[in-house]
């Protein structure tokens, strides 16, 4: 007598939490189609435009940041180095070279899904244009690891993954129809504590 209603009932909880959770799981997933990729960097150019996919726009709601527009500038994320290996808190790497034309730039190290390490206050946790020592040519090395070193350092002391996030502010590179010319800066990985 009752088999039917709880069939019924069970068939539509299955369905709606199914549906649910695929939701989910995709704005986690992705920020949307039309990535560029430049080496380990990858960006969203449409992201904040009215020309974003639904994805992207549904991620965008669901992030709840404010995004750069596509004539502010561009956000640019790695999650593995220049060998492909994943970014890990447990390693030291170099960032270097330099970045598209841009008014101002600044670098940081998060967690895989975006959010700031808890680093004490007395540690640089990220390095701008303004406070970069560059070589002569313009070009620059910055070590992020663990043990401070002198010049350019982020300090990155985790057992987890990371990302590093390059945001370039008011470049001429966001309206570009050839971004994939750019040169970023490589990382390239000295070493782990266990390895």
């Amino acid at each position: 007598m009752f088999r039917l209603p709880v069939l019924v009932l069970l068939t539509l909880a299955i369905a709606f939490g199914g549906g649910a959770m695929s939701a989910s799981w995709t704005l986690k997933a992705t920020s949307g189609f039309g990535a560029i990729k430049l080496g380990s960097w990858s960006a969203y150019p449409e992201l904040q435009t009215a020309d974003a996919d639904p994805f992207a726009k549904a991620h965008r709601a669901d992030n709840g940041r404010i995004l750069l527009g596509r004539a502010e500038g561009l956000v640019f994320t790695a999650l593995s180095d220049e060998a492909g290996a994943a970014l890990s808190g447990r390693c030291a790497y170099d960032i270097s070279g330099t970045t598209p034309p841009t008014r101002f730039w600044f670098l940081q190290v998060t967690d895989a899904r975006g959010a700031p390490l808890d680093t004490p206050a007395r540690f640089p946790t990220s390095l701008n244009s303004w406070t970069t020592l560059r070589n002569s040519d313009g070009a620059f090395t910055i070590r992020v690891s663990a043990d401070p070193s002198p010049g350019n350092w982020i300090r990155l002391d985790s057992d987890a993954g990371i990302s590093f996030v390059l945001t370039l502010i008011d470049t001429p590179a966001a309206a570009s129809a050839s971004m994939i010319e750019l040169d970023m800066p490589t990382i390239k990985r000295i070493g782990c504590r266990d390895a």
